[in-house]
This record gives structure tokens, sequence and C-alpha cells, in this order.
């Protein structure tokens, strides 16, 4: 296995951004974050998984990024579909800082799933499922399904068109945008957009949630 010169960041220098972000964590999930950024840098050698290089810039941007959906949103259980995942981002932190939640990491790349799959083996995470697959092909492997999220993903319209779908009929999605994204996304239809909640340490980067739009028949409208 190949190894990495970055030194380890110390659970005192963790604890201090988590909380930057209002996110509280044990020492067993900040040592479940060290192990995780080794993991990630030592495979960031042989495959690419993520730019960021420093573990401090990669503990803000990505760990305390994806884990602030937890209080933002907020997130406690249900079950969860990360697509296009990469590196395991929001999806593993967010199983990390939320053990309740069932979460499907979906990654195209084998090579990255490959990679989620060790680290789920390596912190022991329960309910954390890696699907190989493009997310167009899935539907019944997920559902039922309580949010869908995505933080790097793109190709909104396609994407929130897939998570309305009647076989996916994802109950809220959650997108990481940046501020030149929020007025195309808001204008997709069938769904309900919350105000974009403004990510700590981020002046263009948003969490968007939006609650799938229902629209019953009158068929199906009780009597009056």
């Amino acid at each position: 296995m190949l190894t990495t010169n970055a030194a380890p960041l110390s659970a005192d220098a963790i604890n201090k951004a988590l909380r930057e972000f209002k996110i509280e964590a044990t020492a067993e999930q900040i040592a479940s974050i060290q192990r995780y950024m080794s993991l990630l840098l030592t495979w960031n050698e042989k495959i690419n998984l993520t730019a960021i290089r420093d573990p401090l810039e990669m503990l803000y941007r990505h760990f305390c990024e994806s884990m602030f959906a937890a209080v933002a949103v907020p997130l406690q259980a249900g079950r969860l579909a990360d697509v296009g995942s990469g590196g395991g981002f929001p999806g593993l932190a967010l199983k990390i800082v939320r053990p309740e939640l069932q979460v499907f990491l979906i990654e195209s790349s084998v090579k990255k799933a490959t990679f989620l799959a060790e680290v789920g083996r390596e912190l022991e995470l329960a309910d954390a499922r890696v699907l190989a697959s493009r997310y167009e092909e899935l539907s019944e492997e997920i559902t039922p399904v309580d949010f869908v999220c995505s933080r790097a993903l793109g190709e909104f319209d396609k994407f929130l068109n897939w998570a309305g779908s009647a076989r996916v009929a994802a109950s809220q999605v959650i997108l990481w945008a940046g501020g030149r994204d929020l007025e195309d996304i808001r204008k997709i239809h069938g769904w309900s957009w919350r105000e974009p909640i403004s990510i700590p340490h981020s002046l263009q980067r948003f969490l968007l949630v939006g609650a799938r739009e229902t629209r019953v028949s009158n068929e199906d409208r009780p009597n009056s």
C-alpha cells in the first residue's frame, strides 16, 4: 500500500473545525474522520479522488461542508442516496456523523467505488452500500428513498428529473451548489425549494434543499 507524508490532524483540530460548522461529534466519530482522511490521502496517490492535498483544507472543504447538512437540513435518520459519491462526499461523511442513516453510495467509476467499499470496511460502517453504477440505471435498488443528494454532479435538470420520477420518488433532494447555479436549479419544475443555506467559510457555496411536489388528481381529492 502507498504511504503518505501528510501529518494526521489532531482530534482537537478536527473538533474545532466541526464546531465552526455547528457539528457535535464524539471521540469515536473524530477517530473515524482521522482514519478516513488517512485512507483518502493514501488512495489519492493512486487514483484521483480529490484535487485537495492539504489535510486541513480537506477537512473544511470535504468533511465539514458535507457534514453541515446534518444540522442545516437537518438529517437524523432515513434512507439517503449520494449520487456521484466520488471520494465519499457527502454520503460517507454524513454516515459518520449520523450513523442512523442508511446510505447508498452511487459511483460509476469502479476504482472510486472500490475505495468507498474499503472505507466502509475499515470504519465498520453498517448500512453503507456501494453501488458501482450510473445513477440513471438505478431505481428499485434504492427505493424507497427519503433523501437524494449530490455535491459535484452538475447536469441538474437530468438529475432532478430522475430523482423526482415515479420509479425513484425521492422525498427530498439536497444539493451543494455554487451561487451561479442557484437560479437555474430553482427554475426546474417538480420541486419546492427552501431558501438557500449559506455554507460556513464559503462566500459562494450553498445548500439547496427541495421537496418533491405531488399533484393530487380529482379522484384522489377528499370529498368536501
